[in-house]
């Protein structure tokens, strides 16, 4: 029988999704050289590494500088800084190293990480940028909202990656896609009903 409170297995719950949402985020980069790994996909300009820089920066903002507990990394985009610009930490500048960026991304994960390990979820914090209702909000809604947040942002990851080679994939050795499926022929069919759909209409 499992001796934890509830709140612990909270706890545990929370860190193991947020965790997964890490790792298959962090893995759509591997086997990619510079220009793929940088490169926009979307008319938005969403690429792989400044999601990557992004996701840094939502670990560290609620789950550390919102509950008083500052992060810094020398490639930590500064909202505060009069050189900001909207949108600064969704790509990556060509003097950023990628090791930089990921080293950025695994020491706010871990900072984040304490923070809801050290913290009960009912410690009350601030996010100056959600403006009034943002004054008094709980550790765990914010840990419920960084997941969500890291979740879709992996989610586009995932559709970047494919565009770029077609690599595709839950996490690590579990593909979750069935195995002995013709992708072409899936595709032409899904194609097909498509434009027969719109035909129709």
């Amino acid at each position: 029988m499992d001796a934890r409170t509830g709140e612990e297995l909270l706890k545990a719950d929370l860190q193991q999704y947020m965790d997964r949402a890490r790792d298959a985020l962090i893995w759509k980069l591997d086997g990619l050289g510079e220009y793929d790994l940088r490169r926009p996909l979307m008319p938005t300009g969403t690429n792989l590494l400044g999601l990557v820089k992004h996701c840094a920066m939502v670990d560290s903002g609620y789950l550390g500088g919102c509950f008083g507990r500052p992060f810094s990394h020398p490639f930590l985009p500064d909202p505060e800084s009069p050189d900001y610009v909207a949108d600064d930490d969704l790509w990556v500048r060509a003097d950023e190293p990628t090791a930089a960026i990921v080293d950025l991304f695994d020491r706010s994960r871990a900072h984040a990480t304490a923070t809801l390990a050290e913290l009960p979820l009912s410690t009350r914090g601030t996010v100056p940028w959600w403006g009034e209702r943002g004054r008094s909000v709980t550790l765990h809604r914010l840990a419920m909202h960084t997941f969500f947040d890291l979740d879709r942002h992996a989610g586009q990851a995932d559709i970047v990656r494919e565009l770029i080679d077609g690599a595709a994939g839950l996490q690590p050795g579990n593909t979750n896609l069935p195995e002995g499926v013709d992708r072409p022929a899936y595709r032409a069919k899904v194609e097909a009903a498509a434009r027969a759909a719109a035909a129709s209409r």
